[in-house]
């Protein structure tokens, strides 16, 4: 099984939870309808990676998140997630109303540094997403509709998070295509405080 790193242990998640829709601004800007409820998707063990990979065959679009891994019930640690998508094949799935599977939950699809320690409070929770030297993304706990806790709550309502597993919370706007040689930094800021960065060659 594919692993990730957290709190200097490595461990290996059962499935990562992912939300969409959760930034308003990334909701305009793909021309989606803002939800009542969290848009709730799960990637499976095999989308966990360490590098981002090009593919030639289909173009893959980047979405910088902020992921924490749940512990006892808790969420335990953060860290930065890239979910990778490709666009053209989600987009017809939604438009015949069939799943995204095809286009979300590939080998390789979920990205990730590694993950720190987080205390009670995540509101001053943000990240950066800087490619090729220039800042993308930009966002955090404050621009989201769900909040990490009502996110965790809302996922427990129908399915168990194991010890491990990954929630990815979302993306905010300025998401696009991944080119070979990019440059990704992404960072995970407490308030001024950095946490986490991470750079990856495409």
């Amino acid at each position: 099984m594919n692993r990730i790193k957290t709190n200097n242990k490595t461990i290996h998640p059962t499935k990562v939870i992912c939300i969409g829709r959760n930034y308003v601004d990334h909701i305009k800007e793909l021309n989606n309808e803002t939800p009542s409820e969290p848009v709730i998707f799960m990637k499976p063990n095999s989308a966990i990676s360490e590098d981002i990979n090009f593919d030639d065959n289909d173009a893959i679009h980047y979405e910088g998140e902020i992921s924490f891994v749940v512990n006892k019930g808790k969420l335990d640690a953060v860290g930065f997630g890239l979910d990778l998508t490709k666009r053209e094949i989600q987009t017809k799935l939604k438009n015949k109303g069939l799943p995204w599977e095809r286009a979300k939950a590939f080998d390789g699809s979920a990205v990730f540094s590694e993950f720190a320690p987080v205390d009670g409070n995540m509101e001053e929770l943000r990240l950066e997403l800087w490619i090729n030297g220039e800042l993308i993304q930009s966002g955090g706990v404050d621009l989201m509709l769900y909040k990490p806790d009502e996110i965790l709550t809302e996922i427990s309502t129908f399915s168990t998070p194991e010890d491990g597993d990954i929630i990815m919370t979302g993306t905010p706007k300025g998401v696009g295509v991944i080119n070979k040689n990019d440059v990704f930094i992404g960072k995970i800021y407490n308030n001024k405080s950095l946490l986490i960065e991470n750079t990856w060659i495409v």
